[in-house]
């Protein structure tokens, strides 16, 4: 497998037995460079040949009269969202458009582009309208895209991952699709299907690692299942799609990009493509299988009690009504990965809490853009409710979102851990990618009945202001009960003269109501659900702020935080408060 973290200890011992050794260190090797500028050009010269006759020539051949048999679509969709197609809307994270006004010549909004090309509304319209309702709107939108796109190759149309999820979707929901007595339109769009198999099978390993590339090489598969004479792609494409997996995801089932929403995408493909396999009667290949397993367990771990997921990576909560119906439709029952020991995310539950801790590096920039500078972060819930949270959604916040709020989402600040003097642990750069900062973090992990307990540090403020960040969770085992501390600790040669402004903030959950105590060290949190948790500290001074929450739908909530202030002085600093339900 493909590991952007390079794994030492300082001491070799047998794995202790909740399976974290003790001195483990996560490493970030190469993380902070993107693609080169020859890297890049490089790409934009492939791109360049899709449209060369040569191309063209490449995607002619013998096309499909029909499907050999048509998959299921085991997820449900969004109801909304096919209710407003019905409607004659196509609306997608707050951009909307009038489907007898689209044209798909003009540039649209990359994250409504997306959604429009992969064809995944089909699935929201299967949701809501039966065939003969659903099939006018899914064949004239059809129709628009063979215009715009069936015979000019080039630009997200014709990208490799959208080809795959283009594939699946039209195959999942053919009777939508072709459901026409007009015969030219029906060849059509069976010889578009064909030509963006042919554009596959030499383009799949083209898309970026991760979710994209192994969406191309689900495309490929499934054209070799549901394609007449498709076994030699069937067989070319299990082994690209090995080789996808190898790349995108750690050993133990979590993205390489770090994002529980593109793990949720990578598993959602899969079962799709199982789907495949079952409409022939076959099952997925072992190795497949087994590591689709992984992915849940993966997924479940950074999942709060309610099973809607923590906000990392610019994703969203999502909440947990769609990753439920992923992973019903999966098929795989298993527990929560607790301790990832590549995919980097921690996981405490007692009672009816659960602490989810981010205590690996950022994703390595070549890897994934948009990332978040969000290490030693944390999040933690009380059954249902939420009660410190990251702000989330840089990567999937409604289009109305400024700019300059998205990358703001993006920042340590907008995480729940420490920054000093409101800078990042690890930089954001102007291409979208993560350069330096974070490149080291040390873990260790001890539990027993009474409480479970996690030390780790990052070297992401050494560099700059001369200072290791520690932190220090426990757990009670009742889960009544979150103590922490975070320790600024004198490391590297740089010193500074006087005093660094620190902050760590909390940012709360939406619902909880913040009332300070008097003497300005604590407050006392009214959960939606009535609830109450107290919170102590000591080492800084604490305040009430305004913050923000994106939600599972990608819109803003106004919420609050807690940030405790203070300086640390060339020797260090250390800040002790506590979690306490009353």
């Amino acid at each position: 497998m493909n590991e952007p973290y390079n794994l030492t200890r300082d001491v070799v011992t047998d794995p202790a037995p909740d399976g974290i050794d003790e001195g483990r260190r996560l490493i970030r090797l190469g993380g902070d460079k993107g693609l080169s500028l020859a890297d890049r050009l490089a790409e934009r010269f492939h791109r360049l040949t899709w449209r060369t006759p040569l191309h063209t020539l490449r995607l002619k051949g013998r096309y499909p009269l029909k499907l050999i048999a048509v998959p299921d679509d085991p997820i449900l969709g969004d109801i909304p969202r096919g209710t407003m197609l019905l409607e004659g809307v196509l609306a997608f994270r707050g951009e909307a458009r009038d489907i007898e006004t689209l044209d798909l010549a003009k540039p649209l909004p990359k994250p409504f582009a997306e959604y429009l090309q992969s064809f995944a509304w089909l699935r929201d319209l299967s949701t809501v309208a039966t065939r003969s309702r659903g099939a006018p709107i899914a064949e004239y939108l059809m129709g628009l895209w063979l215009t715009a796109h069936a015979d000019t190759q080039g630009g997200i149309a014709w990208r490799p991952d959208m080809w795959g999820r283009r594939i699946l979707a039209w195959t999942a929901h053919a009777p939508l699709i072709l459901s026409s007595s007009d015969q030219i339109y029906r060849s059509k769009v069976l010889n578009a299907l064909a030509k963006g198999a042919l554009h596959l099978d030499r383009n799949a390993d083209k898309a970026p690692a991760g979710a994209p590339r192994i969406a191309a090489w689900c495309g490929v598969v499934a054209a070799g299942l549901l394609i007449p004479g498709g076994e030699p792609r069937q067989a070319f494409g299990e082994a690209g799609l090995l080789r996808a997996l190898g790349t995108g995801l750690f050993d133990d089932g979590g993205s390489v990009s770090r994002s529980p929403a593109m793990l949720l995408d990578s598993i959602q493909l899969l079962t799709l493509l199982q789907e495949s396999y079952a409409a022939r009667g076959a099952e997925l290949p072992e190795t497949v299988a087994v590591t689709l397993t992984r992915m849940v367990a993966a997924l479940l771990g950074v999942a709060h009690a309610d099973r809607g997921l923590s906000s990392w990576q610019g994703g969203g909560p999502s909440s947990e009504t769609q990753v439920a119906a992923v992973i019903e439709a999966s098929g795989v029952r298993t527990r929560p990965l607790r301790q990832a020991r590549d995919w980097g995310y921690q996981r405490l539950a007692a009672g009816t809490a659960v602490l989810i801790v981010d205590a690996a590096p950022p994703p390595i920039a070549r890897l994934v853009e948009g990332g978040c500078a969000s290490t030693l972060a944390f999040e933690f819930s009380d059954g249902p409710a939420r009660i410190v949270v990251n702000c989330g959604g840089a990567r999937a916040g409604i289009a109305q979102l400024p700019a300059a709020m998205v990358e703001g989402l993006r920042s340590t600040a907008a995480h729940s851990t420490l920054t000093i003097a409101d800078s990042n642990s690890t930089a954001i750069l102007a291409d979208g990618t993560l350069g330096r900062g974070v490149g080291e973090v040390e873990l260790s992990r001890q539990e027993s009945e009474a409480a479970s307990r996690i030390e780790a540090s990052h070297d992401g403020y050494v560099r700059r202001w001369g200072f290791l960040h520690r932190r220090q969770l426990m757990l009670t085992g009742d889960g009544r009960e979150l103590r922490g501390e975070d320790a600024l600790l004198p490391q590297g040669r740089k010193r500074r003269v006087g005093l660094s402004l620190f902050a760590i903030r909390f940012h709360l959950g939406e619902g909880v109501q913040v009332s300070p105590t008097a003497d300005g060290l604590g407050a006392i949190l009214r959960l939606p659900g009535g609830a109450l948790w107290q919170f102590r500290c000591r080492g800084g001074a604490l305040v009430v702020e305004d913050s923000v929450w994106i939600d599972a739908d990608g819109r803003p909530v106004a919420t609050q935080q807690l940030m405790i202030t203070g300086e640390a002085a060339a020797g260090g600093a250390s800040v002790s408060w506590a979690l306490k339900k009353a």
